[in-house]
């Protein structure tokens, strides 16, 4: 059966918040999805499918969000594959809409999450992670510190033992997130540090401390992925669609209790997944310029630069220590965003931000902290217990991205401001122009008033 080319046409994401109910997820769900709508020059009716993308919530949430955009009667999957749900659910639309399943697919990632480190709620049954956890307790103890930073410390210590890295090394790639967060609109935090002041910010489990560490956040991000056919009827917006060149979502093999802490944090996934990713898009680590992975803790990344190929096997420290990893090295530009370390980590929304990023990278939106000269874009989206999607993007064209003036931005954009370098509101208006015609305004309960108070 003949296959589609798949592309991100729209994206769309609220700013990620310290989870203190300030805005809840029907609210920003609604205008992360109204703003991907936006971008894709498309309105609800033209959506045939609908993916909603989250860990902590109950059944049917997704509905509870893509309902104020209308009742079409379209099919909604509710996804929830750990920290890689974001990207499962953009897997899932783009196998939809390869393979003839659908046209038009909206993919919408958001978490309303309780302060704190993440904890299971679900305390009456064994857990996902049971064996993995009790693999790590019996090979490096049994500890008070959160759990998710036990596995990813362990992991650092391991190659910092194999390989000469330095707990300064782990501190640096922290301080870089945060230097990268401040112009990031949408980031949680966007404060630079200095290396000291990431090392003296406290110990959450050696090496790893605080500012080292991704924060939970309430927030929400979304994609419209589109098939060839789609974009064909619509040739005025191929300067803004980026190809899905790439892309493979894998499971943990057996080396995962192999007794390794960097196995246990699903090396062996990502690095089949990276290379059958690459191999689909016909890159290789070389070509790529910039990358959006999954630094849920400053270790993950350092042991990631060596997994994803950008560094020679055991030499990702060096890669940081030369300033390899920022604007100016000689390495892709690592997590311009801000990353995990920065800009939050709503679980179920991380994999669509990382997407947005990625999309306004290519087109050359992103001109507060473009990575110029990218023709090819990787995203990397890990979740324990696991799950990983690696995905490689490309422009439409073939070319690489234009470093474009605001006013240029603004311009193509189509509402009046560049939303790579300004969050904003969306107007209860300028929504109601996507919904759908076939709508009740029920469901939208005071979703709307609370966006005009806030505007």
């Amino acid at each position: 059966m003949p296959q589609s080319n798949t592309y991100v046409l729209g994206v769309g994401m609220t700013q990620f918040l310290k989870p203190r109910r300030t805005r809840e997820y029907p609210e920003l769900g609604y205008e992360a999805g109204v703003k991907a709508m936006q971008d894709a020059r498309i309105t609800y009716d033209d959506v045939e499918a609908g993916i909603a993308c989250y860990c902590y919530g109950d059944t049917t949430s997704g509905q509870r969000i893509f309902y104020q955009f209308g009742q079409t009667s379209i099919p909604i999957y509710n996804t929830n594959n750990a920290c890689a749900t974001g990207s499962a659910g953009l897997h899932l639309a783009r196998t939809l809409v390869k393979n003839g399943g659908a046209h038009c697919v909206l993919v919408l990632g958001f978490e309303q999450m309780r302060p704190g480190s993440i904890r299971s709620v679900w305390d009456d049954r064994p857990s996902s992670v049971g064996p993995s956890t009790a693999l790590m307790e019996k090979t490096h103890g049994k500890h008070k510190s959160p759990r998710n930073a036990q596995y990813f410390a362990n992991a650092g210590v391991e190659y910092m033992k194999k390989y000469g890295a330095k707990a300064e090394d782990l501190a640096e790639i922290a301080r870089i997130s945060h230097e990268h967060s401040q112009r990031n609109p949408y980031s949680q935090f966007r404060t630079a540090y200095t290396l000291q002041e990431v090392l003296d910010s406290g110990v959450i489990h050696a090496p790893i401390t605080k500012l080292q560490c991704s924060p939970t956040s309430d927030g929400a991000a979304a994609a419209v992925v589109v098939s060839q056919e789609f974009l064909d009827a619509r040739p005025h917006l191929k300067s803004q669609a980026i190809l899905i060149a790439g892309q493979k979502l894998l499971t943990d093999d057996p080396s995962v209790y192999s007794g390794s802490a960097i196995d246990l944090v699903g090396w062996g996934m990502t690095k089949r997944a990276v290379t059958q990713a690459m191999a689909e898009a016909g890159v290789t680590s070389k070509d790529i310029s910039v990358c959006e992975l999954h630094d849920c803790f400053s270790a993950n990344e350092l042991i990631l630069l060596d997994c994803l190929g950008f560094s020679e096997p055991g030499k990702a420290h060096e890669l940081v220590r030369r300033g390899d990893i920022t604007y100016g090295g000689k390495g892709p530009v690592i997590n311009p965003s801000g990353g995990l370390i920065s800009k939050g980590h709503p679980l179920g929304a991380t994999g669509l931000a990382q997407c947005a990023e990625l999309t306004w990278q290519l087109r050359g939106w992103a001109n507060n902290r473009l990575v110029e000269n990218t023709s090819v874009a990787l995203q990397h989206n890990l979740g324990l217990g696991g799950a990983v999607v690696v995905t490689v993007y490309k422009r439409a064209d073939g070319g690489t991205n234009p470093k474009l003036s605001e006013a240029e931005v603004v311009a193509a954009s189509g509402v009046g401001y560049n939303p790579a370098t300004e969050a904003r509101y969306v107007k209860p208006a300028d929504a109601e122009r996507v919904r759908s015609r076939v709508k009740s305004d029920y469901p939208l309960e005071d979703t709307v008033q609370k966006l005009s108070a806030r505007i």
